[in-house]
């Protein structure tokens, strides 16, 4: 897909921005496959320094802890 000179791509962070404020949780595998995001945390710093009240769980599947994130009920 092509973009006019005028046209802005929506930016990783807006992405998964919206998704939480959907009221959708992520995972960084959720970043990575869905918005191309290696870095979910720095991102959620970020949105956290917006003013975003972003709870984080740990899950442990048994192999491995990953973290999820998601918007907290306001």
């Amino acid at each position: 897909m092509r973009f006019r000179k005028n046209e802005r791509s929506i930016s990783q962070e807006e992405q998964i921005e919206s998704s939480l404020l959907r009221g959708e949780s992520i995972t960084p595998l959720d970043a990575l496959k869905k918005y191309g995001a290696f870095r979910l945390s720095a991102i959620i710093f970020n949105l956290r320094k917006k003013g975003h009240n972003i709870r984080t769980d740990m899950v442990d599947n048994g192999y491995r802890k990953y973290a999820s994130y998601k918007i907290e009920n306001r």
